[in-house]
């Protein structure tokens, strides 16, 4: 029986997908940067169907491709283009939500269900998921696991693992790691959970997950407020911290992302006179409505004022106005693109070194691409900048892609020169191997690729990801 059928007969009817058209959407990354050619997508119904699946794959020899929603920036997804013979398998018919405990803080996933319906389950229990970001509607908690992704309120909650109790994970081999416990508390070894938190499916299949949730937040206060420079951002950050207000977001946004997004998006309103070169959005939040959330971060801010530290400031009177400044500070990812092309930057430091990151990638773009335009925009509360080089109007994708060459590599040096990442929450993928070539502790890839053979020693799972050649 040829190969593809044995795979329909295990995953029924319908497991698998084979026609080109339906094949199609699986094997290109969310960006179009990243092509391959997988020889079916598999979609399993069940942990059970998942280890079948990829019992049978490694008889077949047939190399394994997990995704999400497939929202990765840097074509985890997706086979690359020269790989061996692959399939797609796709967590979207894992769906369902199998346990919910409000008292315990706790919920249990199938890693095809999206972040945002997670959300709401939780909402609708009363409890909060905090985990939060652009893609939320579209990305699984499979993915978002695998590459820990972050979002505004790593501050207050941290990336994806820190929500994370347990998970259950089908290994490469077909066996089925049960680690779904929801205790807080497990001093039984090794915390197996966090190898494969991360590793963007090439150590196994994430099939569901124990996450954290957290009381709901009752009362909420949203300020954008123009500062001069991100050292006066950073000097708010702190007065902020030490306000008394718990902050939910701290996010740092230039000037030319709020305009690009108000050229762009549709129903978004200019918030105030953009007279600095940066902006920051700040929210605190309380679980309690009687907390004086409102007083503690407005006297910050008007102490801010006072002293040259902020120019001016907006303090949100309705939720329409809260939801005008996300909807700005949200929608500029996808209005940048309709802008001019550009080379984004993923890479987190130290909060501190924030100022002087900024400083010296200025300094880069001025001396070696002065045609280029610094957009910056970014999770100032947990060190985390996304920084891109914008072409100039008319210019190809191709084209600047070429003339900015060495761009990203050079950033993500800076960022480890400071005591930082250059690949903060949108993982590795594809894009950035060549960086963890050359930036990465070569003791650390040694133990990657360690844990590796010892999982996969085939090699089967998402081959060309995450660990560079060698």
């Amino acid at each position: 029986m040829p190969p593809l059928d044995l795979l329909a007969d295990t995953l029924g009817p319908q497991g698998l997908l084979r026609e080109a058209g339906d094949v199609a959407p699986y094997a290109v990354d969310w960006r179009g940067v990243y092509r391959g050619r997988p020889e079916a997508v598999l979609r399993p119904a069940s942990t059970a169907e998942v280890a079948s699946a990829l019992r049978l794959c490694a008889d077949l020899g047939l190399t394994v491709v997990p995704a999400g929603g497939r929202t990765s920036l840097c074509g985890a997804a997706v086979p690359t283009e020269q790989g061996p013979p692959s399939v797609v398998l796709s967590l979207e018919r894992m769906n369902r939500i199998r346990a919910l405990d409000p008292l315990d803080l706790s919920l249990v996933a199938e890693a095809g269900c999206t972040v945002e319906s997670v959300q709401m389950v939780a909402e609708a229990a009363g409890r909060f998921f905090p985990l939060h970001f652009g893609a939320q509607g579209s990305a699984m908690i499979g993915g978002a696991l695998s590459t820990n992704a972050g979002g505004i309120r790593t501050l207050r909650y941290g990336n994806a693992r820190d929500l994370v109790l347990g998970l259950e994970v089908v290994l490469p081999d077909g066996r089925v790691l049960d680690d779904l416990r929801r205790v807080r508390k497990d001093n039984s070894g090794y915390a197996l959970r966090h190898l494969f938190m991360g590793a963007e499916g090439t150590l196994g299949v994430i099939t569901a997950a124990s996450l954290k949730l957290f009381p709901p937040l009752l009362k909420r206060e949203t300020a954008l407020v123009a500062v001069r420079s991100p050292h006066e951002a950073l000097r708010l950050l702190a007065r902020c911290q030490a306000s008394g207000a718990e902050l939910v977001a701290f996010e740092l946004i230039g000037r030319p992302c709020i305009e690009i997004t108000l050229k762009h998006a549709l129903n978004v309103r200019k918030p105030m006179e953009l007279s600095t070169p940066w902006f920051c959005l700040v929210e605190a939040g309380s679980t309690h409505p009687s907390i004086p959330v409102r007083e503690a971060l407005e006297a910050a801010l008007m102490v801010a004022l006072e002293a040259g530290e902020a120019e001016d400031v907006i303090l949100c009177e309705s939720e329409d106005q809260r939801r005008n400044l996300w909807d700005i500070r949200e929608g500029f990812p996808a209005c940048s693109r309709q802008e001019a092309p550009g080379l984004p930057t993923d890479t987190a430091v130290p909060v501190s070194a924030i100022p002087d990151f900024l400083d010296r990638c200025a300094a880069l773009i001025a001396e070696r691409y002065p045609e280029g335009k610094m957009v910056a925009i970014g999770h100032m509360g947990d060190g985390n900048i996304h920084l891109s080089l914008q072409a100039p109007p008319g210019t190809t994708h191709a084209d600047w892609a070429r003339r900015g060459t060495g761009f990203e590599e050079r950033v993500g040096e800076i960022a480890v020169e400071l005591g930082g990442s250059f690949s903060a929450e949108h993982g590795i993928g594809q894009s950035k191997r060549a960086a963890m070539a050359g930036l990465k502790d070569p003791v650390a890839l040694s133990v990657m690729r360690a844990i590796k053979d010892t999982l996969d020693p085939a090699g089967r799972m998402n081959p060309g990801k995450v660990l560079p050649p060698g």
